[in-house]
C-alpha cells in the first residue's frame, strides 16, 4: 500500500523544470508511504514517476518503486495489493521468469511481460492503482481496481498530465489551477460525499473503477480531461459479473451456504499474508464478526481485534465487540473515547481527506485506525458485506416497497403534506387509511422511521428518487447549479438496473457502484492511510461478488433482515445471540455535540458573512438549518456537517505553509531527490 504520482508532458512542453515538479508532488503523499521515497523521470519522453512505499511485502530494496520489468521495457509505480501474486509466481517461474525479491511488484511486472496488461489484469485479485509506462511504445496506462478500492485522480496543468492517489498531489504541481466543481459540491451537500463522476475540482477527474486510460504524449495536444475520461475502456465490469450471475442463478439457495464458506475463508486467507503484524477492525457486528471468525480460525495464535466505543447511549458497541473477541479467544484492544478526543481530531479531518467528505463516521474509523496503528501494520475489515448481501436498512425498504408507486402520485404528496404539518399522532393513523392498509408490506417498511423520513418516501417522483431519498436526502444549501438531477450510471449500468427484478436488487447494484466507491471505500482509504496503515477488505472479493449476484434477492433478505447467508456462515463460529442484533452503524453522535461542545466553533463557521463568500452556499438556508437543529425540532446533522466540513476544508486551502499531519509513528523519511542521478 503506497502513493503514486505522476506527470506526462506533451512533445512541445518537454522542459526538464516541469518535470521536477514531480518532487513536490511525492511529497504531498509522504503519510501514505512512511517507508521510503522514490522517482523515476525521463526528460526526452515527458515522463516523471513518483512512488511513496508503505512496505508490508518484501520490505528490502528489492520492492522499491518506481519499478522496472526485467526486460527493461515497462516501468510501474503501484499502490496495493494482489493477493493472487504468490500463484502467479509459481506460474511464471515455470515459464522462465526470475525475481531478486518477493514483492507483488515485481511479479506484477513479469505478468505484464509474459501475458501483456489486459490479460494480466485479468489474474490479479486484489486492490490497486498503477501507472505503467511502456518505453517501447511511450505509452501510459493509467489503472485502476474492479471496485475502486484504491484511488486514482487525474487532471490537467499547462498541458500537462498529472495523475496522484490523493488531489493534494495535483494541487503540488505549480501549474495547477484549482477551481470548484459546483455540480460536486451539490452532491456533497446532499450526500455528504462525492461520487465518482464528479470531482471537487473542475477539470479533474477519478478513474473509474475498473478502467485503464492508454495515452501517449503526442495525444495530449488534443485531448482534455473530458477526452481522457473518455477514453478509458472497461477491463472489468459489474454489469457482466451481474449479468453472468441472473444467467447462472443459484435456485436452490441452501447449498450456497458451504460454497461462501469457502470463499469467504479463501479470500481471508489470501489476505493474511504479510511480511508486518496484522490484526482487524472488530465492531461486533455481522460484517466484521465474520471476517474475524474466519481469521481466528485459519490462526495458529490468537488474531489481534480492535475495538472503539463511546460513552454516549446509543453509539457504543464495545461491549457486543467484546463478546464476540472473547468467545474467538482473539487478542482484543478496546479503548473507550471521550467527547474530547473524538472533538480533538475534527480539525484534522479535511487535511486528511483532501476532497472535502462529510460522512461523519470517518471520526470513528479514524479513532479505530489510530487505535490499530500502534500495534499492527495491516487491518482487515468487514467493508462490502452489506452492498453484496442486502445489508443497509434501505436495502430492506426498497425490497418492501414495491407497491409505493401503485400509491398515486397527487395522493402520495397529499399524504406527505399532511404528516410535515400534523406531526407524529397521524402517523399511525394515516397507515390504516386507504389505500396505505392494504399493503402490508409497505407498511412494514416504514414502521419505525421518522414522519419526517415517512415524508420524504412518500413524496418521491420515482424509483431513482427514492432511492437518494433513503440513501440520504437534504434541504438545498448549496446555490442552483447545473445539476438538474442526479447522474443516472452509465449506459450498460442503466440497462443493468432496468433487468433487474426488483427494488432491493436495483438498490444494491446503486450503492455498489456509486455510494462503496464514493464514501466507504473513500472513508477507510484516507482514514487508515493517514497512519501508514494498509486496510484489506476481503468481502470485497470479486468472487465473492459473483456468487451474491447469483442469488435470488429474496435469499439475502429474509424477515425484515438482509444478510442472512451471512448470518447462516457466521452461525457455525458464533451463538446467534452474540450477532442477531438490530443494526448500528459506526458513528458517533455529532448532532447532541452541535447543540453541546462544538457548538461555539460550528455557530462560527456558519455564521451569514462568512457562508455567503464565495456564492457557494445559501446562508439563508444554512440558518434555518442550523436553527431548527439547536431548537431540537429537526435534526439536520448530515446538511450541517457537509457545510462544515466543505467550510473547513475551503479554510485549509488558505493557510499558508501547510504540513502534514503527522501521528505516532509516521515518520516522514523523504529527502530531495539528486535528479542528475536519475535515469
Amino acid at each position: 500500500m503506497c502513493g503514486i504520482t505522476g506527470i506526462m508532458l506533451p512533445p512541445q512542453a518537454r522542459d526538464r523544470a516541469r518535470l521536477e515538479a514531480i518532487a513536490a508532488m511525492t511529497v504531498s503523499l509522504a503519510h501514505r508511504g512512511p517507508d521510503g521515497s522514490g522517482i523515476w523521470l525521463d526528460r526526452d519522453a515527458g515522463i516523471a514517476l513518483g512512488h511513496r512505499r508503505l512496505a508490508i511485502l518484501d520490505r528490502s530494496d528489492a520492492g522499491r518503486q518506481p519499478m522496472i520489468s526485467h526486460d527493461r521495457r515497462y516501468l510501474i509505480t503501484f499502490n496495493g495489493e494482489v493477493y493472487s501474486a504468490p500463484k502467479l509466481r509459481i506460474e511464471l517461474l515455470a515459464r522462465g521468469h526470475r525475481f531478486h525479491g518477493h514483492s507483488d511488484t515485481e511479479i506484477m511486472l513479469a505478468a505484464i511481460v509474459e501475458f501483456g496488461l489486459e490479460r494480466a489484469l485479468d489474474q490479479f485479485d486484489g486492490m490497486f492503482a498503477f501507472a505503467l509506462w511502456d518505453r517501447a511504445e511511450r505509452q501510459l496506462h493509467l489503472v485502476r481496481d474492479r471496485l475502486g478500492k484504491k484511488p486514482l485522480y487525474i487532471g490537467q496543468a499547462n498541458g500537462a498530465l498529472l495523475f496522484g492517489s490523493e488531489l493534494d498531489a495535483l494541487r503540488a504541481h505549480p501549474g495547477f489551477q484549482a477551481r470548484i466543481d459546483p455540480d460536486a459540491l451539490a452532491a456533497l451537500l446532499h450526500q455528504g460525499w462525492i461520487p465518482e463522476e464528479h470531482c471537487i475540482w473542475h477539470g479533474v477527474f477519478k478513474l473509474p473503477p475498473g478502467s485503464i486510460l492508454s495515452i501517449g504524449s503526442a495525444e495530449l495536444q488534443a485531448c482534455d480531461v473530458g477526452d481522457m475520461r473518455a477514453r478509458s475502456r472497461a477491463w472489468w465490469s459489474l454489469t457482466d459479473l451481474v449479468r453472468q450471475g441472473r444467467e447462472d442463478p443459484i435456485v436452490e439457495p441452501s447449498g450456497s451456504e458451504a460454497m461462501l464458506d469457502g470463499l469467504l475463508r479463501t479470500a481471508v486467507r489470501e489476505r493474511m499474508v504479510s511480511d508486518v503484524p496484522i490484526g482487524a477492525f472488530l465492531s461486533g457486528g455481522i460484517d466484521s464478526s465474520v471476517v474475524v471468525a474466519l481469521m481466528q480460525a485459519q490462526s495458529a495464535k490468537p488474531i489481534r481485534t480492535f475495538t472503539i466505543g463511546f460513552a454516549e447511549s446509543g453509539y457504543d458497541e464495545a461491549d457486543d465487540a467484546r463478546a464476540v473477541a472473547q468467545h474467538l479467544c482473539t487478542d482484543h484492544t478496546e479503548h473507550r473515547v471521550t467527547s474530547a478526543e473524538a472533538q480533538a481530531v475534527i480539525p484534522d479531518l479535511p487535511g486528511i481527506w483532501s476532497e472535502p467528505f462529510a460522512d461523519a463516521s470517518q471520526i470513528p474509523t479514524l479513532l479505530v485506525a489510530k487505535l490499530a496503528r500502534e500495534q499492527v501494520g495491516v487491518v482487515l475489515t468487514g467493508d462490502g458485506g452489506d452492498e453484496c448481501f442486502g445489508g443497509y436498512r434501505r436495502h430492506v425498504m426498497a425490497h418492501r416497497l414495491s407497491s409505493l408507486f401503485r400509491v398515486p402520485a397527487g395522493l402520495r404528496r397529499a399524504a406527505a403534506s399532511s404528516l410535515t404539518r400534523l406531526g407524529p399522532p397521524a402517523w399511525n393513523e394515516l397507515l390504516e387509511r386507504p389505500p396505505f392498509s392494504w399493503s402490508r408490506s409497505l407498511r412494514g417498511a416504514l414502521q419505525g422511521e421518522t414522519v419526517h423520513k415517512f415524508a420524504d418516501v412518500l413524496d418521491s417522483a420515482n424509483e431513482k428518487d427514492l432511492y437518494h431519498r433513503l440513501l440520504q436526502g437534504g434541504s438545498q444549501v448549496h446555490r442552483p447549479s447545473s445539476m438538474r438531477n442526479w447522474p443516472e450510471p452509465a449506459d450498460d449500468a442503466a440497462d443493468m438496473l432496468r433487468l433487474l427484478p426488483s427494488h432491493g436488487a436495483r438498490a444494491m447494484f446503486r450503492d455498489t457502484i456509486g455510494y462503496l466507491p464514493g464514501d466507504v471505500l473513500v472513508k477507510v482509504d484516507r482514514a487508515t492511510m493517514a497512519l501508514g496503515l494498509e486496510a484489506r477488505c476481503p468481502l470485497l472479493d470479486h468472487r465473492i461478488l459473483a456468487l451474491a449476484w447469483r442469488l435470488p434477492i429474496g435469499s439475502k433478505i429474509r424477515g425484515g433482515k438482509g444478510k442472512w447467508p451471512l448470518r447462516q456462515v457466521l452461525s457455525c463460529y458464533l451463538p446467534r445471540a452474540l450477532f442477531e442484533r438490530p443494526k448500528q452503524g459506526f458513528s458517533v453522535p455529532v448532532g447532541a455535540w452541535l447543540r453541546g461542545p462544538l457548538r461555539s466553533w460550528a455557530a462560527d463557521i456558519l455564521a451569514p458573512g462568512r457562508i455567503g463568500r464565495g456564492d457557494h452556499l445559501n446562508p439563508e438556508v444554512v440558518g434555518r438549518l442550523w436553527s431548527e437543529h439547536l431548537t431540537g425540532r429537526r435534526d439536520h446533522t448530515r446538511q450541517l456537517w457537509a457545510v462544515l466540513m466543505f467550510e473547513t476544508w475551503r479554510d485549509r486551502l488558505r493557510l499558508p505553509g501547510q504540513s502534514q499531519l503527522e501521528w505516532p509513528g509516521n515518520q516522514v523519511l523523504h529527502q530531495a531527490p539528486d535528479f542528475a542521478a536519475v535515469e
